[in-house]
């Protein structure tokens, strides 16, 4: 059927309305973050006087490059368990049967339902009893002077590792799992190749598409949380950027401008690892469709 003239227009401005607004807000808030002091409320997107100097003055606020650096290894951590903690549970799920496979399944899928606020203090409570808070703890005076990493580590092990396996996880590789030919996994045993090796040389690989969506959408949440590293973290060279970003905005309440262009440090990162991975996103977010 031929799609006439009107149609394709009216499909185009729609398109045209929908990325406006999309974009439009983080525009807004470059543009925002560009502008001089005396101009900060002009409803112009294009500022007529234009400084650079709120990006040096919010990176330089206190604790704000240490914040960022922890916030970017605190995301990529987490994309590095999750992936591989998710994939090793989605494998025995999606490639072997044992008793209670489909209830555990369902009971893994089942914590997508229940909201982070209702575990929230007892997981809290059991990090806490478990050592995992950046708070000091009793070390041997031989290796005292390892305080300080050790502290870093148990921050950054706090935040991430509660959430290391996510269900939507599971459920996206295993989805991908299935699509895979039994031919190559038997192949694979033929050759000698024991499970492990299976899922980590031939499983793995063949589901890019499905980690990278997996990957992304980990990313950004980890990147983005703001009430868990709120609660488990104590001192404040160990906060996230969420979390330094909204102590910035008692420090700078009447720099507008600073706090925008804080906000466009915090977003660049995400816009940057999503262009990285947009080639295999659109192919894994379709495999949850699989019938399995």
């Amino acid at each position: 059927m031929r799609v006439g003239k009107v149609e394709i227009t009216l499909r185009y401005a729609l398109l045209l309305l929908v990325a406006v607004v999309l974009v439009g807000p983080f525009l807004w808030l470059v543009s925002l973050s560009i502008r001089g002091g005396g101009n900060i409320y002009e409803l112009r997107l294009i500022p007529s006087e234009m400084t650079l100097t709120t990006y040096v003055e919010a990176w330089g606020s206190e604790h704000f490059a240490g914040n960022f650096l922890n916030s970017v290894f605190v995301s990529c951590f987490a994309v590095v368990l999750s992936v591989l903690f998710s994939g090793l549970a989605a494998y025995p799920l999606a490639r072997h049967d044992f008793p209670g496979k489909r209830l555990v399944f369902l009971a893994i899928l089942a914590t997508l339902m229940v909201p982070f606020q209702v575990f929230m203090i007892p997981l809290y409570l059991l990090c806490r009893n478990l050592g995992l808070t950046d708070g000091p703890v009793d070390l041997p005076a031989a290796i005292n002077a390892l305080e300080p990493a050790a502290q870093r580590l148990r921050a950054y092990l706090a935040v991430t590792l509660p959430f290391a396996v996510p269900a939507f996880g599971v459920y996206l590789l295993r989805q991908h799992f299935l699509t895979v030919p039994r031919d190559l996994e038997e192949a694979a045993r033929v050759d000698g190749a024991g499970e492990f090796t299976i899922w980590w040389h031939v499983f793995m690989p063949l589901a890019k598409p499905a980690v990278a969506t997996l990957a992304i959408f980990i990313f950004v949440a980890s990147w983005s949380t703001f009430l868990w590293p709120l609660l488990i973290l104590n001192h404040e060279e160990m906060y996230t950027l969420p979390v330094c970003i909204a102590k910035l905005s008692g420090v700078f309440g009447e720099s507008t401008n600073v706090l925008a262009a804080a906000s466009v440090i915090a977003i660049a990162p995400v816009i940057l690892f999503f262009l990285v991975l947009q080639r295999w996103f659109i192919r894994g977010i379709t495999v949850g469709a699989v019938k399995g």
